[in-house]
C-alpha cells in the first residue's frame, strides 16, 4: 500500500501510471464518487505499486530502503538495471516496492448503533474482532432498556466477530447523568437486579461479552464504580463471558474533571479483560476548532496509561468522523459533525485546498460558505489513519477501537490492513 497526497495537476490516469497500477485499483481501493474531481491535498490509498526515488548526493540502497521501510533486497528485485555490488549515483531514478511484510497483529472494536445500515456493517465486520453494540442504557431501578441488536449479533457471529453488550448511565432519551451512576453504584440491591439482567441478555442474545461505558461519575463515587467492577467481574468470570470499560483520556492519575476523576485507570487495568481509551474529542461538538485526534495529544494519554494497565489491555480508541466550524469560532455555537469522506468531497465542492498539520497528524482546510462565512474542518485521512496506526506497535497495545463504525470509511480499513492481521477470537 502506498499513500499519494494528490497535487496540483494529477488525475486518475497520471497517479496509476506513476504507480503502475489499474486505475480501477484506486477508484475502487479508496471508493471514488467522483473520480475526475480529486481535491489537491486528498490522500488516496494505492493499493500494491511502485513508487520512484532520485537519488540525490549521500545516498545508499540501504539507507533509501530504510527511508522507505522495505527491505534491501526487495529493493534490488524491483530494480534489477542496478549494477552488481549496488552502485548508484545522483539523478538516477529507482523503483520503490511497496513494503509488503505487516506490523503484527492485533484486535479490533467497532462500535455500532442499532440503527447502523446493514451494507456498511457487512463490509466492516472483515476487519473487526469485536462489535460493540450502543447501548443498553441502565435505570435507576436496575432493568435496562430495549435494544433491537439480533440483527447485528447474528451478522457478527457469521463473520466471526465477536459481539458486546454495552452499558451506559445514559439516562433515556438524555446524556450521561452522574446522578443516575451514583443510584446504581452505592445501592446494593439495585447492583444485584442489574446484574441479574445483565446476565440473562448476555445469556439469550448470545452476546461474547460486557463492554461498561460509564461516564461523568462522581469523584467520591469512584471506589463505589471499582467495587461494582468487582462485583461485574466476579459474577461474569465463571460463566465464561469478558468485560471490557471505556476510559476517559487521562494523562496523570490526579487528573482533575467530572470526566477523569472517577476512572481509576490502575484498577481496571487490573480488573477487565480490555479498556478502551477513548482517545478523541479534543475537537468537539460545541468546543473550538481543533483535530479531533491530535497524535501529540494521544501520545499523552498513551504514555500515561501504559504506567498504569497492561499495555496489551489497552485498545486505543480511533475517530471516525470530523467537523466543520464556523469562523470566528463562539462559545457554545454547535460545529457540523462530518464523515471522513464527505469532508473531502465537500473540498472539491468548495474549491478548498487539503492541508496537513504535522503537530496533529491530521489534515483541515478552510473556505467560505455561500453567505461569506469563513470555515475551518478538521478530519481523518489515510495519513491520520496511518500514523495513529503505527501507535499500537510504538505501545505495545492490543489494538484499537473505532467509534463508531457507522460510516463507511475505506481509506482506514485499507490502511489497517495493509499494516496488521485482525485477530479473532471467534
Amino acid at each position: 500500500m502506498i499513500i499519494h497526497v494528490v497535487k496540483p495537476g494529477d488525475n486518475i490516469y497520471t497517479i496509476a501510471r506513476q504507480y503502475g497500477v489499474p486505475m480501477t485499483d484506486i477508484i475502487e481501493a479508496n471508493e471514488l464518487q467522483n473520480p475526475d474531481q480529486l481535491v489537491v491535498g486528498q490522500a488516496l490509498v494505492v493499493p500494491g505499486g511502485i513508487r520512484r526515488h532520485t537519488v540525490q548526493r549521500g545516498d545508499t540502497l540501504y539507507l533509501i530502503a530504510r527511508q522507505y521501510g522495505v527491505s534491501l533486497n526487495a529493493l534490488l528485485r524491483a530494480n534489477p538495471q542496478i549494477e552488481q555490488g549496488g552502485l548508484i549515483y545522483p539523478g538516477q531514478v529507482i523503483n520503490i516496492p511497496a513494503p509488503v511484510s505487516k506490523i503484527g497483529s492485533m484486535e479490533v472494536n467497532g462500535y455500532a448503533f442499532p440503527s447502523i445500515n446493514m451494507e456498511t456493517l457487512r463490509k466492516t465486520l472483515p476487519y473487526l474482532t469485536y462489535l460493540s453494540i450502543f447501548s443498553y442504557e441502565v435505570r435507576p431501578d436496575g432493568s435496562l432498556s430495549n435494544v433491537n441488536a439480533q440483527p447485528l449479533i447474528q451478522a457478527a457471529r457469521n463473520a466471526n466477530v465477536a459481539p458486546l453488550m454495552v452499558i451506559t448511565n445514559i439516562e433515556e432519551g438524555g446524556s450521561f447523568s452522574s446522578d443516575l451512576a451514583r443510584t446504581v453504584l452505592t445501592n446494593e440491591q439495585i447492583q444485584e437486579t442489574l446484574l441479574d439482567n445483565i446476565v440473562e441478555i448476555l445469556q439469550t442474545e448470545n452476546y461474547y461479552g460486557l463492554d461498561i461505558d460509564f461516564e461523568y461519575i462522581y469523584p467520591e463515587d469512584r471506589e463505589a464504580y471499582n467495587d461494582f467492577l468487582r462485583n461485574v467481574r466476579q459474577r461474569l468470570e465463571p460463566l465464561g463471558y469478558t468485560v471490557t470499560t471505556a476510559l476517559a483520556p487521562k494523562i496523570s492519575a490526579t487528573q482533575q474533571g467530572l470526566l477523569y476523576e472517577a476512572h481509576d485507570y490502575p484498577v481496571h487495568g487490573e480488573l477487565v479483560d480490555h479498556v478502551i481509551l477513548m482517545t478523541y474529542e479534543w475537537g468537539y461538538t460545541y468546543g473550538p476548532p481543533l483535530a479531533v485526534a491530535p497524535i501529540n495529544e494521544v501520545r499523552k494519554v498513551l504514555d500515561y496509561a501504559v504506567t498504569a494497565i497492561p499495555s496489551q489491555k489497552i485498545l486505543m480508541g480511533i475517530p471516525n468522523y470530523g467537523y466543520d466550524w464556523t469562523l470566528p469560532y463562539e462559545p457554545g455555537t454547535a460545529a457540523e459533525a462530518i464523515s471522513n469522506t464527505a469532508a473531502v468531497i465537500r473540498a472539491g465542492q468548495v474549491g478548498a485546498a487539503i492541508q496537513y498539520d504535522q503537530t496533529a497528524q491530521s489534515p483541515y482546510y478552510n473556505y467560505y460558505d455561500n453567505n461569506g462565512r469563513r470555515h475551518i474542518v478538521w478530519f481523518e485521512d489515510a495519513r491520520s489513519i496511518e500514523a495513529k496506526l503505527r501507535l499500537v506497535d510504538e505501545y505495545d497495545l492490543g489494538g484499537v477501537s473505532y467509534w463508531t463504525i457507522g460510516r463507511y470509511f475505506p481509506q482506514n480499513w485499507q490502511v489497517l490492513s495493509a499494516m496488521y492481521d485482525v485477530e479473532k477470537v471467534l
